[in-house]
């Protein structure tokens, strides 16, 4: 029984591995995101780990459970049972609201989308060894925006063609491949490394479309477009240490860091006029890099029959891997063009779960988990020197499919806020958003909790 139960998981293994791939090419192309944000560099970053992880604000980078994957920490990876598979897969559906007040005029826009959200597995090397291989959106790219240029009777172009339109767009991803190990190098003490491997396409177009003034010439239109391929590989590290571990308590502390640096794209631009022919461009460099930071995050995660609570402060240096900025076409009241550039992120994320009968043997709904978190940081983009904060307030459930069984369907949701501390005179979109996700831990062990979800029946 034993030999049908690891030919069972080794074909499911070779299933995940091709649906993984397809995962990734269904992300390249589509609009995760939608937020003039995400005009330049690498867009919105997708909050990490995961749903049981973002449901209590993003904390996780100490935890350590048995029957879940750890996606923020490989050294949290080493908590794996001998004799046993994990999955975790799932889809999040989001919806954007943006508003502007730009020269006393209100503007709203709104979009809903929906995609795979993560799928990773979990499968033990060795005692307190762990391998996990894992999918995900790292960020999304997602943006329409008009923009008029404005009367100067200095501008040879409203001098010599009139008012002239401009129209920018841009969608696409960077997807993250992570293959993550955890050991347990010595009694409460656990180290990981992980292998993180981005690649994606994000394509940025513009169409110039001239309005001839009374009595003018007919003039073209001309269409840009940038599209930048992403293939790159990056690495990750991080420790754990039981400071507290006994039959009533765990006490946690974990630290992770990301080496970040320049993820080099292949640029390709072009020029399109009415005329059809296309002058290529060559490019080699943009503006504001496409880049990820180096990233240092610490945490301490508490955990009892009923509770557990976390904290993770996380710090990503976005600014010295790019010191340039690029200019926007929007306006400020004084006629002045907003400089985008690259800064520092700092974040603080806060969660607990609540599991009021863990081992209650007559009331099922006496084994649900209940999650309720929060994020305040700020975003890695400033604006004429306005950095927006960023708030995200965090709820779900966890619902175990048997008594005593660490498989489980997870539902949460998030609802955040994005530069409501920039005054509207500024002209800056204010953003909010909500987010619904819904994720499955199915577990499988021929020795514990007897979770066969891999086996065939067999009768002799």
């Amino acid at each position: 029984m034993q030999q049908q139960n690891n030919s069972w998981i080794t074909r499911l293994l070779v299933i995940i591995a091709l649906g993984m791939g397809s995962f990734a090419m269904a992300q390249s192309g589509s609009i995760n995101a939608f937020s003039p944000y995400t005009m330049y560099g690498i867009g919105e970053v997708n909050t990490p780990g995961s749903l049981l992880q973002r449901s209590m604000g993003g904390v996780g980078v100490a935890s350590r459970q048995m029957g879940t994957i750890n996606l923020l920490n490989p050294a949290g990876l080493s908590m794996v049972s001998r004799k046993s598979f994990l999955l975790n897969f799932g889809g999040e559906g989001q919806n954007y609201y943006n508003h502007q007040t730009l020269d006393g005029v209100d503007k709203n826009s709104a979009h809903n989308s929906f995609s795979i959200r993560d799928i990773a597995i979990l499968i033990p090397l060795h005692k307190s060894l762990g391998l996990s291989v894992s999918v995900t959106p790292y960020s999304s790219v997602g943006y329409q925006n008009m923009y008029d240029h404005p009367y100067d009777e200095q501008d040879p172009v409203w001098g010599n063609v009139g008012r002239v339109n401009y129209q920018y767009q841009g969608e696409g991803d960077i997807t993250e491949v992570k293959m993550g190990v955890g050991y347990e190098l010595f009694k409460n003490f656990s180290i990981g490394v992980a292998a993180q491997y981005y690649w994606g396409n994000i394509e940025r177009g513009f169409v110039m479309v001239p309005v001839a003034i009374a009595g003018g010439g007919t003039f073209n239109s001309v269409t840009g477009m940038s599209e930048y391929t992403v293939s790159r590989f990056k690495a990750q590290a991080g420790v754990q240490w039981n400071a507290i571990l006994n039959s009533k308590r765990i006490l946690t502390f974990g630290a992770t860091y990301d080496l970040g640096g320049d993820l080099s794209p292949k640029v390709t631009e072009s020029i399109v006029g009415d005329d059809l022919y296309t002058t290529v461009v060559k490019g080699d460099t943009t503006h504001m890099a496409l880049s990820l930071p180096r990233k240092v995050v610490a945490g301490v995660y508490y955990q009892t029959a009923k509770w557990a609570v976390g904290v993770d402060y996380d710090y990503q240096d976005w600014g010295s891997n790019n010191k340039t900025s690029e200019q926007t076409g929007v306006h400020a009241a004084t006629g002045n063009s907003f400089q985008v550039a690259y800064c520092d992120t700092h974040t603080i994320k806060a969660g607990v779960e609540f599991t009021p009968g863990r081992y209650d043997v007559r009331r099922f709904w006496r084994r649900w988990s209940y999650r309720l978190g929060a994020r305040y940081g700020t975003f890695h983009q400033s604006y004429n020197g306005h950095q927006l904060d960023e708030l995200a307030l965090t709820a779900g459930i966890g619902i175990p499919f048997k008594f005593l069984g660490m498989s489980a369907v997870d539902a949460g949701v998030e609802y955040g806020m994005r530069g409501y501390n920039v005054p509207k005179s500024v002209g800056l979109v204010r953003q909010n958003y909500f987010k619904f996700a819904v994720s499955f831990r199915l577990f499988a062990s021929g020795t514990e909790n007897n979770e066969y979800w891999f086996m065939r029946p067999k009768y002799d």
